[in-house]
């Protein structure tokens, strides 16, 4: 497995492993298209991959500018395998290291991502849109979050 920061020409298979996840799916693909996925990793934020044989099976995105995780995904295949944590945590140490303000994020209620980000110390802060979790994490918790 490699992990490292991802670039334009992942953009195809990001999508591909975004609308093959099984919870927190899109309603409709067509609303995120690869400009969408561009703009957050080139201009609004950065995004980091987990490849083998030079296949994306996951990926995170971070945006600076709402101060939000705006994706993280690992192929269904693949998880439970601590590709989703590598990820989180180069994705959570790059923001920390670009900006100290607190973060949020929104999930679907009851998801295995609902149990993955409290396990890594994100709190509940209410909901987010028409039904999802809202959490945070603010600078001095990251610091001392799980290894």
């Amino acid at each position: 497995m490699i992990f490292r920061e991802a670039d334009i020409a992942d953009i195809g298979q990001i999508q591909f492993v975004r609308h093959a996840v099984k919870e927190n799916r899109l309603s409709d693909p067509s609303l995120v298209t690869d400009a969408d996925v561009e703009e957050y990793m080139t201009k609004r934020g950065r995004g980091w991959v987990c490849e083998i044989q030079n296949t994306v099976i996951g990926f995170a995105i971070v945006d600076l500018i709402e101060n939000n995780v705006w994706a993280l995904f690992v192929l269904p295949e693949y998880e439970a395998m601590g590709i989703g944590k590598k990820l989180h945590r180069m994705m959570m140490d790059w923001y920390f290291t670009h900006t100290k303000e607190k973060i949020w994020l929104g999930t679907e209620p009851g998801s295995r991502a609902e149990k993955f980000y409290r396990m890594q110390g994100w709190r509940e802060a209410g909901i987010h849109g028409k039904n999802e979790l809202k959490f945070e994490m603010d600078f001095q918790s990251w610091s001392g979050a799980p290894v």
